[in-house]
């Protein structure tokens, strides 16, 4: 009789002992970040004589969130993304065209409010006029806030190099 017995109580101990080995080795996804769901890339055109070039920077936004378009168009929402440019010599002007993004909507107390956002990728070409034989690197700073349909992630900076 305790042959019939422990036999199956092995079987048992061994696969308990499996299901924590397994369980023990897959480690819980980590919460999601503004970076994480955001990946930020720039590419820098040619200088022209003028001292112009054209950046191009795209925002790939992770299904399911969005980032707030610049201007957003209603207060009450998010922060809007915000590029900033910097380079070694003096820049002498720097253009952002922000896109204008899609028209969402929400209620606000009984009110029914639109605001734009930036979903899965948005193009912002930004031109800038370099000092004159400056040909180092462009640093972008693009502070985003990611969110989703039921709430935003804690707004960060992502910074980018754009390379001539």
């Amino acid at each position: 009789m305790h042959g019939t017995i422990r036999r199956p109580l092995q079987i048992a101990l061994a696969a308990l002992s499996a299901g924590l080995v397994l369980s023990a080795g897959s480690a819980p996804a980590a919460p999601p970040t503004s970076e994480s769901v955001v990946k930020a890339t720039a590419v820098a055109g040619q200088t022209g004589p003028d001292g112009k070039q054209v950046v191009t920077l795209t925002l790939a936004v992770d299904k399911g969130w969005h980032l707030y378009a610049n201007p957003v168009g209603w207060d009450g929402a998010g922060n809007p993304t915000v590029v900033t440019v910097k380079a070694k010599g003096e820049l002498a002007d720097v253009k952002v065209d922000y896109p204008r993004g899609k028209e969402a909507t929400t209620d606000d107390n009984g009110k029914k409010v639109h605001y734009y956002i930036y979903e899965d990728k948005a193009t912002i070409p930004i031109t800038v006029t370099r000092a004159k034989g400056d040909d180092s690197p462009l640093e972008l700073t693009v502070a985003i806030q990611a969110c989703n349909e039921n709430s935003c992630l804690v707004p960060k900076k992502l910074k980018v190099t754009a390379v001539p």
